[in-house]
């Protein structure tokens, strides 16, 4: 069983593809909890209380993947007696990730409709300094990770090198190589969106500075990985 957390804007969607083509039927979507747009105390205690309940339930018959936005802890006692649960995820750069999370909301207004963070984005015209500075958005992986360390991971991708991290994981969990990866909601191109001048940058770092951490860590780990092939 293969638990894919799907962080907002790291190639989750491309991901979602690969496990598609592998898993087909076995691949259930989870994109209901919509964990950005609810308060703190919501968020964390319905993923407590869904970790309650799958702990205590068996996988559904023929499900050997779960992918989408949810927070990790919601899955964390879930025992499949047929094969062992798996962890895995992928990071990008906060900044990097901030900047096209932005321009994806302003590039797909229909979704704002049941989303009330981005409609107001969209309805007070933030601009994308704002946007990479907003109390609401800061340390998004570490408000996905509450209750569930990123050490507890079996597998965590690099979305700057997505193509041979993906054909590591391809390697290591689906038993083959992929031969073109998909590329999905790449959002607009860089010549086209605004950016961040270097003291700005420096200080949008700083404000999400524990996701910062999580993102250095997770590129040591990957160096310790590469060189154990």
């Amino acid at each position: 069983m293969l638990i894919s957390v799907h962080l907002p804007k790291t190639a989750g969607s491309s991901f979602h593809q690969v496990l598609s083509d592998h898993f087909g039927g076995g691949l259930h979507r989870d994109y209901a909890d919509f964990p950005l747009h609810a308060p703190s105390w919501k968020r964390c205690s319905s993923a407590l209380w869904n970790a309650l309940k799958t702990g205590v339930h068996r996988t559904p018959s023929g499900i050997h993947c779960i992918h989408g936005h949810f927070l990790p802890v919601k899955y964390r006692w879930l025992h499949d007696p047929d094969e062992p649960v798996k962890f895995v995820t992928w990071l990008r750069h906060p900044v990097e990730r901030l900047i096209s999370h932005y321009y994806f909301w302003q590039d797909h207004p229909e979704l704002a409709m049941d989303a009330p963070l981005h409609q107001q984005v969209l309805t007070e015209r933030w601009s994308l300094e704002k946007f990479c500075q907003a109390p609401a958005l800061r340390n998004t992986y570490s408000r996905f990770l509450w209750g569930f360390p990123l050490q507890r991971f079996d597998f965590i991708g690099i979305t700057e090198h997505f193509d041979s991290d993906l054909q590591d994981f391809s390697r290591r969990f689906l038993c083959q190589p992929i031969v073109t990866p998909p590329k999905m909601n790449a959002g607009r191109s860089d010549s086209n969106r605004e950016t961040l001048s270097s003291s700005i940058r420096r200080r949008v770092e700083h404000f999400h500075h524990r996701d910062m951490l999580l993102y250095r860590w997770a590129c040591q780990r990957r160096k310790a990985r590469i060189t154990s092939i």
